[in-house]
């Protein structure tokens, strides 16, 4: 069975939003850096990994939430790698509270990308070996994201603190321009309960992005779909299952 790591997190009220909850990017800053923690005490951190010219990329996320983590909450954040195959990684995440309540489940889809040239590269086993993971032949085929047909857009441009050491921007900020375009009266009265989200292509410092997006209700809550787009192309896609906050 594949090894299992988990560390503990305080989140501080930088990490939240109005809402007192923690906001997507900062969450996925913690779940990262705990997969992160775990390569480096098996030995596979990211200097292994960039000795082969090669480093991670995410592509896709599915994230169930019973509950967002609050300021001020201690929250412990487990990752397991779950499968493999000759070109994707699946690694989980949960996030658990003190009492043992499981907040939220993020399921994700790694690949490993060139450095250089920036395109995908099938799996070193030199690389995954000391996570256990096993080793599949079939491709999981990821939950339907639909499609933005009708909708609005707001304009933004990808500023130097959106690009990481990985000289891409971070996944972790494309919830930024997802989320903003919503509004302040929708994310105050909408709790967020499930995330599908995929990521297509690179965004590169400089550019100048389009996040569309357009609202779908439905019997207990809103849908809300969304496309980051540039010169006609999708670079990420996503779907947001809410509800309201009183219900």
């Amino acid at each position: 069975m594949a090894k299992r790591y988990t560390k503990k997190h305080e989140v501080s009220y930088y990490e939240c939003d109005i809402n007192q909850t923690m906001t997507f990017p900062s969450m996925l800053g913690v779940v990262i850096k705990t997969s992160e923690d775990q390569s480096d005490a098996l030995g596979r951190g990211s200097d292994f990994v960039k000795s082969f010219g090669l480093t991670w990329v995410i592509t896709n996320y599915s994230i169930m939430i019973n509950r967002l983590p609050k300021v001020g909450e201690i929250i412990s954040v487990t990752t397991q790698a779950m499968e493999y195959n000759k070109f994707f990684c699946y690694r989980n995440f949960w996030i658990h509270n003190e009492q043992g309540e499981e907040l939220v489940k993020i399921e994700s889809v790694f690949v490993l990308m060139d450095f250089v040239n920036r395109k995908m590269s099938s799996v070193n086993e030199e690389i995954i070996a000391p996570f256990e993971s096993e080793k599949i032949k079939k491709i999981k085929r990821q939950e339907k994201i639909e499609k933005v047909e009708a909708g609005f857009m707001l304009p933004y441009r990808v500023r130097f603190y959106d690009i990481d050491s990985n000289q891409h921007v971070n996944n972790a900020m494309y919830f930024n321009w997802i989320i903003d375009v919503l509004g302040y009266d929708f994310l105050t009265t909408h709790i967020p309960e499930k995330v599908l989200i995929r990521f297509d292509k690179e965004v590169e410092y400089g550019n100048e992005i389009e996040s569309h997006y357009e609202q779908i209700a439905l019997e207990d809550g809103v849908q809300t779909r969304h496309e980051i787009r540039m010169q006609d192309q999708v670079y990420c896609e996503a779907n947001i299952t809410w509800r309201n906050k009183e219900a």
